[in-house]
């Protein structure tokens, strides 16, 4: 049966109704959630908000690990501190280096650009800060439904979004009810955020519906696969950042490394690789086990332990490329809207504060009993705020490096160094794109094919194992999330012109090309997704 099918038979669906109700309970959801309670406590009034969250709790999606500039923390809850935030860890050193094969460079602390400083930040768990954001939410009156993501956009008659429904529970891969079947329920709201990270599900619709990327740029994305690790004690150097490029990267291809020492002995690093790549032999999961091979990598964890694995999609944040983030009824925050600054490394600050600028603009909305309009109060604010200013002085640095990796050094210097060395805080020239990442893959004849190395399993390890410790749960007899457009183009095009990319672009062994019968198949093993968005991206 088909989702209208079931609610035909099924339905009405319950339905609840609240001032806002906010899609995601990352860092700009549950900003945007707290900033609009203390907006009520502050001014006087009430005014109710709901939360959903796909995971089973808030920050289970999240994988540990990230610095984090606390300016918009500092806004948020001055008493951070006090209340016992999980910033524990402040930054104690930084290391830039440029790898080779096997040797490094260092790049002098007097040489490095300002978007690499972290003086003042800390080495975070994000997944506790998320954890221990909900907890100041639920507090305040917020009210948050784990376990419960947000399927379906709702429309009301002129068109304006008036809400979003849950998916229907218990139904059978086949897509009829089971015997725990559930009817999804209506979540209504004056005004609905959508906080679900890069490429989200929603957002993506609603990007088509409203036009919202008209004018702009292609939004220019990144994978990044990351791992935690527990470390021997004698190796522990708590606030030790450690960023690199080079090495296993050509210099076409826009990619680079990180790890960071947290507190306890444990170490998340991980690897970036632009989604724009051009060689259909590549696996970006490849060359992150390949990269903690190389010395430099390898001195920080060899006799640890890693206890688990993520992967994801970032957006490169560059204001050329941020769609209108408003529409009728609602508003995009955080990486649904583009805020990640990928020049810093860093998208936490940003995602809190695009959510309290949302928040400010919906209270004030709100208050004077309006419903259903656009927020025009609150593309204003962001376009006045230190974060489109920290943005806008960041925009050029995913395009330099598009044209090679020493002219993205290069400019780099010039644009973070030299120029806020002469007091020109922001690059007078803009770059800009016009292509969106997948055109860039070339056909597989047309590229050196790569030989990765066998992993050890102590090391480097396989995707499968990694799936294992990333987790990510389905429930077995549930339906497909993955579904093909057309189930000719795998066989046709994609093994035919460039060797079947998806069975290496994606880093969870989702995809794989078998012979059956003396015919080449696409396999999608929908359960070990772990919901990157990658396929989406390099192949849509």
């Amino acid at each position: 049966m088909s989702p209208q099918e079931i609610l035909e038979q099924f339905g009405p669906r319950e339905s609840m109704e609240y001032d806002v109700v906010i899609v995601g309970a990352g860092p700009a959801g549950l900003a945007t959630a707290i900033r609009l309670k203390q907006l009520a406590a502050e001014k006087g009034g009430e005014i109710n908000v709901v939360v959903l969250e796909k995971g089973s709790e808030p920050g289970a999606h999240i994988l540990s690990g990230a610095v984090m500039d606390p300016r918009a923390m500092n806004e948020l809850f001055p008493d951070w501190k006090e209340r016992g935030a999980p910033l524990n860890q402040p930054v104690t050193g930084d290391d830039i280096l440029v790898l080779g094969h096997e040797n490094c460079k260092r790049i002098p602390d007097a040489l490095v650009p300002r978007n690499f400083h972290n003086e003042g930040n800390y080495v975070i768990s994000l997944g506790a800060l998320v954890k221990w954001l909900a907890e100041q939410a639920e507090a305040l009156g917020v009210e948050i439904f784990p376990g419960f993501a947000a399927a379906e956009v709702l429309y009301d008659e002129q068109g304006r979004v008036r809400g979003v429904a849950t998916g229907n529970m218990g139904v059978g891969k086949d897509g009829e009810p089971g015997d725990s079947f559930q009817l999804g329920m209506e979540l209504l709201g004056k005004y609905t955020i959508f906080a679900e990270g890069a490429r989200g599900h929603l957002g993506k619709q609603l990007l088509a519906r409203y036009d919202l990327t008209a004018g702009r740029d292609p939004q220019s994305f990144a994978i990044g696969i990351k791992e935690l690790w527990e470390i021997p004690p004698e190796k522990a150097q708590p606030g030790r950042v450690v960023h690199t490029a080079g090495w296993p990267m050509d210099d076409a291809t826009f990619g680079g490394g990180f790890l960071y020492h947290l507190e306890g002995n444990q170490v998340t690093l991980g690897f970036v690789i632009g989604l724009d790549y051009t060689n259909p032999w590549m696996s970006p999961f490849e060359e992150m086990q390949r990269w903690k091979t190389h010395p430099a990598i390898r001195a920080h964890i060899e006799g640890g332990k890693r206890v688990s694995y993520g992967a994801r999609a970032i957006n490169n944040g560059s204001p050329q490329a941020m769609p209108k983030m408003v529409f009728p009824g609602g508003a995009l925050v955080g990486c649904d809207l583009g805020t990640m600054n990928a020049a810093r490394i860093k998208g936490s600050h940003a995602a809190l504060k695009s959510g309290m600028l949302c928040a400010e603009a919906i209270f004030e909305a709100v208050v004077a009993g309006r419903a259903q309009d656009e927020l025009s109060a609150y593309p204003a604010a962001f376009e006045a705020s230190w974060l489109m200013e920290e943005l806008q002085q960041t925009r050029n640095f995913k395009l330099w490096f598009k044209k090679g990796r020493l002219v993205g050094e290069l400019m780099t210097g010039v644009e973070q160094w030299f120029l806020p060395k002469i007091g020109v805080s922001s690059p007078p020239w803009t770059l800009h794109r016009s292509e969106p990442d997948h055109v860039y893959l070339k056909p597989a004849d047309q590229c050196a094919k790569i030989e990765y190395p066998k992993p050890d399993g102590k090391l480097t390890f396989d995707r499968l194992s990694s799936v294992f410790v990333s987790n990510t749960n389905h429930e077995e007899n549930q339906p497909a999330h993955l579904t093909l457009k057309d189930a000719g183009v795998p066989v046709a095009v994609n093994l035919a012109r460039y060797a079947g990319p998806e069975g290496r672009f994606c880093p969870a062994g989702v995809y794989e090309f078998v012979n059956k019968d003396g015919a080449d198949q696409l396999v999608i093993n929908a359960q070990n997704c772990v919901h990157c968005k990658t396929c989406d991206i390099k192949d849509p």
